[in-house]
This record gives structure tokens, C-alpha cells and sequence, in this order.
């Protein structure tokens, strides 16, 4: 299953997922929402809140910035490293 990022285009938070992705070289689907949160339905949806970034990897879905950056770290870090 595809990775998704829910993000909006102006959030430091997002910019710092983005090029973690980028620096992985982590293929995955670009979902930019509205600025305003209660417009943000897609985001309520898959996550149950309305804050960017949302990362959704399969059955995984991950709120919180941080959480996110060691997910990755930890999903996909070594393997690429690895890979190298």
C-alpha cells in the first residue's frame, strides 16, 4: 500500500516530513489540504484530528511530527541505508 502525506505548502512542520521523505528517497502521495482546519474533511478522516503532516503507510497513520521522523527513521532509515 502507498505512503500519503497530508500537508499544506507554508508549514515548517510538513517541510521538515517532506525532505525527510526526500532524503530517504521515500516515494509517496502528496495530499496538500486546505489552510483552513475544518475544510481539512480528508484529514479528519484518516486520522481523527484536522493538524498537518499526516502520514498514512499502510495501516500506520501518525500525527505528530516526531513521531513521524523516527517512524521513518526506524521503517525505512537502515533498509535504504542499507541499500546504498
Amino acid at each position: 500500500m502507498a505512503m500519503t502525506l497530508y500537508h499544506v505548502a507554508w508549514c515548517p512542520d510538513c517541510e521538515v516530513v517532506r525532505r525527510k521523505l526526500a532524503d530517504l528517497h521515500i516515494e509517496y502521495e502528496q495530499i496538500v489540504v486546505p489552510d483552513f482546519r475544518p475544510m481539512r474533511k480528508v484529514v479528519h478522516d484518516v486520522s481523527g484530528q484536522y493538524y498537518v503532516p499526516v502520514l498514512k503507510d499502510g495501516d500506520t497513520v501518525l500525527t505528530e511530527t516526531h513521531d513521524i521522523l523516527d517512524y521513518l527513521d526506524q521503517a525505512y532509515g537502515q533498509e535504504r541505508m542499507a541499500g546504498s
